[in-house]
């Protein structure tokens, strides 16, 4: 049986974060979890020189974290509201944080079990994915059907504010926190779109989030049929539907497939490999790339539903992680056009290890590559065809991207 490895989410990239929530970060590990002993164990992490200080204990010097400690303890003005929990989490963030990596992250006992509750699909949010760029959270996209779609939150809005308070400075798991929130619940959001240059707030109802994994249809037009498969996750059922989907698809008289990879933040590496797989005989379609080992690469299964029709693949600025995996390595085999805006650019698995008290980490272990050796987290997906589309546009339903997918299928230009 095949390792059941695992993106968890980011654009998240998860990305990042969805709000729903959703992590958009990856993981490619059998389990999400591991403990600390187990994450020692399994990367080595003692007597190899696997990190840049052997000891930090013994080598780094913590006199200066004591110091301020102390100075705080003895002169903060409102010595009642200093609790010793909280300072201890918020020196640990500090130290995760001062890495400059979004992706890795100290989670607290409480974000931990929020963290949990997305693995179980207890989702209730806005369902937005979103990501740390800059020190700015930004949206990756917003998930189809969620109250942020509905709201008109799009892809690389920046959240300035939630609910008035300021999110300069703030983590990414700061942010989720007061975003996220029960059903029927609002939470406004000040959001500047680089598009207009301008500041826009945003109220949102919070709701249970519930994402259809995959879609299809056969599109008729006055030139030929062409077979439509819209994938918006990455998760437990997405590859047996998705091969449903195929398999009904290759039973009609179809000129070509488009396959929608737009707004979908990631989700289970398998799952990638599996998508791509459908479509390709032969050949890699990912590798992983982990410091002090040798690259470990994935291959197509030789089992594909939709080998050799003509394929166009649409993406935006909100696909990311498995989507561009998946739309990276059929656009380097040639099998696919890829058609829309450049990808998110979200390249790295993160593993989660569980730390004393129901806190834990989680750390970038790994970089993704196509097969061609480009980074995802450096280069994203390129499209073949750059296709703009203002989201108004596509709330309203005209849909340039996917009618210039249609049309390329179709005519072959």
């Amino acid at each position: 049986m095949r390792r059941r490895n695992f993106l968890l989410g980011l654009f998240l990239l998860s990305v990042a974060t969805a709000l729903g929530w959703q992590i958009g970060v990856q993981m490619e590990r059998q389990r999400s979890q591991m403990q600390y002993s187990e994450f020692v164990e399994r990367f080595a992490l003692t007597g190899s020189g696997a990190t840049y200080i052997e000891d930090p204990e013994k080598e780094v010097d913590m006199e200066l974290l004591w110091t301020v400690w102390r100075l705080i303890d003895r002169h903060y003005v409102d010595p009642d509201s200093l609790q010793v929990d909280k300072l201890r989490f918020g020196a640990v963030q500090g130290l995760v944080r001062g890495v400059g990596d979004p992706y890795s992250a100290f989670m607290t006992p409480k974000e931990s079990n929020d963290f949990q509750e997305v693995l179980r699909g207890e989702l209730e949010g806005i369902g937005a994915e979103l990501t740390m760029r800059d020190g700015r959270i930004v949206v990756v996209a917003p998930l189809k059907g969620s109250p942020a779609s509905a709201a008109g939150l799009i892809p690389q809005d920046v959240i300035t504010n939630v609910d008035g308070k300021d999110m300069s400075g703030v983590s990414l798991q700061e942010a989720v926190h007061l975003i996220r929130g029960p059903k029927g619940t609002d939470v406004t959001l000040t959001v500047f779109r680089p598009k207009i240059s301008d500041k826009l707030d945003i109220t949102i109802t919070r709701d249970e989030i519930k994402v259809p994994s995959v879609e299809y249809e056969v599109i008729e037009t006055g030139t030929g049929s062409v077979g439509y498969i819209e994938i918006n996750q990455f998760g437990e059922n997405t590859v047996s539907e998705a091969r449903a989907s195929a398999k009904a698809l290759a039973d009609e008289e179809i000129a070509g497939v488009v396959l929608d990879l737009r707004f979908n933040g990631g989700g289970y590496l398998d799952g990638a490999i599996d998508i791509a797989s459908i479509f390709l005989t032969d050949g890699k379609i990912v590798s992983v790339h982990r410091r002090g080992e040798e690259v470990e690469s994935h291959y197509a299964f030789g089992d594909p539903i939709i080998p050799d029709l003509p394929m166009a693949i649409l993406i935006n600025e909100g696909s990311a992680s498995a989507s561009e995996i998946v739309a990276g390595s059929l656009q380097d085999h040639g099998r696919a056009t890829i058609i829309g805006k450049k990808s998110f650019g979200k390249g790295t698995v993160q593993e989660v290890v569980d730390l004393p008290e129901g806190s834990s980490l989680r750390v970038t272990v790994a970089k993704w590559h196509t097969p061609s050796g480009k980074d995802l987290s450096e280069e994203g997906v390129v499209p073949d065809l750059e296709v703009e589309m203002e989201m108004e546009e596509f709330v309203e339903g005209r849909d340039a991207q996917k009618k210039r997918a249609i049309e390329y299928v179709l005519d072959g230009d």
